[in-house]
């Protein structure tokens, strides 16, 4: 076995051990460099007058070319999550009935969120009222305020 055949095995087990630590610590990364790691090593197997810079070239070239593929198939074809909201504070908070701390005047105040306070912007309302969040953007909120049922 020459030098060349080695690297190609070097490629090989790179691939492989590149698998085995996206499988151990999962983040769907790892698995494009192994992938470009088990080309280069066939390549280099099928062409073993292929260069070590060649090698190297082609792995960048693979690693390239796989880590866009991937990102292309995750955004045509997303995957689904039981909770899609979940780092996504703001958007989490919308529905929320929470309490004005500071009366909203003039469209601004500050509203109770949990133990926190917000910015929050809506019709007037005094200390007190309950509203309901609507919207967030920029670290704000949207509220308007929460309509009772009357008989």
């Amino acid at each position: 076995m020459d030098s060349f055949q080695n690297a190609a095995v070097l490629w090989l087990i790179g691939g492989v051990l590149l698998a085995t630590a996206e499988l151990l610590v999962p983040g769907v990364y790892l698995v494009f460099f192994a992938a470009a790691a088990a080309i280069t090593g066939a390549l280099a197997l099928l062409f073993p007058e292929l260069s070590l810079g060649a090698q190297l070239a082609g792995f960048a070239a693979w690693s390239l070319a796989t880590v866009l593929v991937g990102k292309r198939w995750y955004r045509d074809f997303p995957v689904a999550t039981a909770d899609p909201l979940l780092n996504d504070r703001l958007a989490r908070l919308v529905g929320e009935t929470v309490t004005v701390v500071q009366a909203l005047e003039g469209g601004e105040g500050r509203v109770r969120v949990g133990d926190g306070e917000w910015i929050a912007h809506g019709p007037d309302q005094p200390v007190g009222a309950r509203v309901r969040i609507t919207g967030a953007a920029g670290g704000s909120l949207t509220v308007e305020p929460v309509r009772t049922l009357t008989a």
